[in-house]
């Protein structure tokens, strides 16, 4: 296996101070023998993620160097995925659970240690500036909102209004702290605790809408599979979206390529055709195209004179 120490030269070195990104993505197997590693920086915590045991001895030389090399680095925290409830250890500095990251012109509450995610994907960034540009005066559906970044995203993009909506309603309140923290009123924004696939009523009640983002989990026992899933939402859209529509559909589970929502899209909805494609940031390099996809479709009217 190659020694993490072999690492340190693929890793991306902050480009502007202050913004939270991953520095490394092992996960795309394109470096050899490191698809178990990440790294985060979430000023001013640099976090490593384990998905698979790594011994104290060669994660301590790799944390020194991220505690020298980061600008204002206070604390160099090991996640270990591998394990169901994914524990962080501090191995370097301060113990800080909390904190506030900025992303763009955007701030976001972050977690560590309390579950296995931070509280925002890193990856979606690029998913989430699209929004905020192409989200004016638009009525907007979030679906699996978890924490709300996109409708933070979208309501600093003057959207018309955004209803989130999700299972968990602890991630949608964090979701309320994250537009409080960038000063959002809530008047435009609602919150609704829901189970998706049985309220597709509720969601015709409260449409039509002009922008749906739907970002699913892969997997969620007893809820949610997503290559299961996917299509009773597709093929419900004319239920709930407004004639000229745009829809923002994620796709971050490893086994199903972009082809995926494609031919399902020309299946179940070909009034929408593929109009852009979003790339997450360059750090995630992709070797066998298991990472995240985003795709954007538009709703063509057609005119009968």
């Amino acid at each position: 296996m190659t020694p993490l120490s072999q690492l340190q030269k693929y890793i991306q070195l902050p480009q502007v101070a202050g913004l939270a990104q991953r520095l490394f993505h092992g996960r795309g197997h394109a470096y050899q023998d490191l698809h178990h590693i990440t790294i985060d920086w979430l000023p001013p915590v640099s976090l490593i993620t384990l998905f698979a045991p790594v011994s104290l001895a060669e994660i301590e030389p790799l944390a020194d160097y991220l505690f020298s090399i980061l600008p204002n680095c206070s604390s160099v925290q090991l996640q270990h995925r591998y394990q169901l409830s994914g524990p962080i250890d501090v191995i370097r500095g301060k113990t800080i659970k909390q904190l506030t990251i900025n992303e763009d012109n955007l701030r976001f509450n972050i977690r560590l240690g309390k579950a296995r995610n931070t509280g925002l994907f890193l990856d979606m960034s690029n998913g989430r500036r699209w929004v905020q540009q192409h989200c004016q005066d638009k009525r907007v559906l979030n679906l699996f909102a978890y924490t709300c970044g996109f409708s933070v995203a979208a309501i600093a993009g003057n959207a018309k209004s955004v209803l989130n909506v999700d299972m968990s309603s602890a991630a949608l309140n964090v979701g309320r702290e994250n537009h409080r923290l960038n000063q959002h009123s809530l008047e435009q924004v609602r919150f609704e605790k829901l189970d998706i696939f049985k309220s597709f009523g509720r969601l015709k009640k409260r449409g039509p809408f002009d922008l749906l983002i739907c970002d699913p989990p892969t997997l969620q026992k007893g809820s949610v599979d997503i290559a299961r899933d996917y299509p009773k939402i597709l093929r419900r859209l004319e239920q709930f979206m407004a004639p000229g529509a745009t829809l923002l559909l994620c796709l971050n589970a490893p086994d199903l390529k972009r082809q995926f929502l494609i031919q399902h899209m020309a299946e179940l909805a070909p009034q929408y055709t593929l109009s852009d494609e979003i790339k997450p940031p360059a750090v995630y390099v992709e070797a066998e195209e298991k990472g995240l996809k985003v795709l954007c479709f538009k709703h063509e009217i057609i005119n009968i004179l």
